[in-house]
């Protein structure tokens, strides 16, 4: 069994994109749809920078969309290759998540690219510049990284918020609650703790003004069933219905990414190949979490072209 799997925000990079899109016509057909749908151009700061522009999380954000779905477009229309036939599940890091339920139909290249410039402005907006931080605390499981947050916290917001492998778990918050959760990783066993260069402190309750946000913009979004059901990052577990899937993408904003579950149950359920489009960040994680499963990474067009003829 097989789970298509998209990344999130930090797998941008300038230059992004290019390559494929000099290769490919359907490449750059999708690049223009999202240039469209933001009227903006896009694909131009993806190729061109600059880079703290393009990190921008509003900009970020379907980029990095983009630039899976090009991927994926690229291997359904010159590779033969179909989703609904190919794959059981998709699955996707954060906004990763808006990647894999476009690549399964269940919303527009358009409006995901619309949904996701909404979402990054919203996060970033929620919370003053350098009121919040992110941190990655390494060495530690989930349980202990969990317990540190709440010891960090002292009255302010301090939580796990990405669960991505083994040993690996990222904690947002405020500034100097986050501070603390590093200093306390450090004494308590872990093998290394620091704050990430992130513009906002993504997934925790000081992002609720953000959920809210996308509570109004997915209300009014077009959104239908899956060709394959969701791995949902705030329950780890399978959904297909729109109205479970436009709750579950709200609660996404504040809630933890439980990655590591997901990959595990997906595993259990017989996924024994994970292929992640348009990044090289989920497979290196789906081999610490599953050892024993393949993990395939796409973005170049000879990647496309090699998987096209394994599948």
């Amino acid at each position: 069994m097989r789970a298509f799997i998209f990344p999130g925000q930090g797998s941008q990079s300038v230059g992004m994109g290019v390559a494929l899109a000099g290769a490919s016509a359907v490449a750059r057909e999708t690049f223009q749809e999202v240039d469209e749908a933001l009227g903006q151009h896009l694909a131009r700061l993806m190729a061109e920078g600059p880079a703290d522009e393009l990190m921008l999380t509003e900009n970020a954000q379907p980029a990095i969309m983009a630039n899976a779905l090009a991927t994926l477009r690229v291997l359904e229309r010159e590779g033969g290759v179909r989703l609904a036939d190919k794959a059981e599940y998709v699955a996707g890091h954060s906004l990763g998540e808006y990647s894999a339920l476009c690549a399964a139909d269940a919303v527009k290249l358009a409006e995901t690219a619309r949904l996701l410039r909404t979402r990054g402005q919203a996060m970033q907006a929620a919370v003053p510049v350098g009121a919040g931080a992110m941190a990655a605390l390494l060495g530690l499981d989930f349980a202990a990284a969990r317990q540190i947050a709440a010891d960090a916290a002292e009255g302010q917001v301090c939580e796990a918020a990405n669960d991505n492998a083994p040993g690996q778990v990222v904690v947002s918050g405020d500034r100097a609650a986050v501070e603390r959760a590093v200093e306390l990783a450090k004494v308590r066993g872990g093998k290394r703790a620091m704050l990430l260069p992130v513009s906002a402190p993504f997934h925790c309750a000081l992002m609720e003004p953000a959920a809210r946000a996308m509570e109004k913009a997915l209300a009014s979004a077009a959104l239908s069933a899956p060709l394959v059901p969701l791995y949902a990052n705030v329950t780890a577990a399978p959904v297909a219905d729109p109205a479970a899937i436009r709750t579950l993408l709200v609660e996404q904003v504040t809630g933890t990414v439980r990655w590591r579950e997901s990959v595990e149950a997906m595993a259990a359920a017989g996924v024994d190949h994970f292929v992640e489009f348009g990044g090289k960040v989920l497979g290196p994680m789906v081999k610490r979490i599953a050892p024993d499963a393949v993990a395939t990474s796409v973005v170049t067009m000879d990647d496309i072209e090699a998987l096209a003829k394994a599948l």
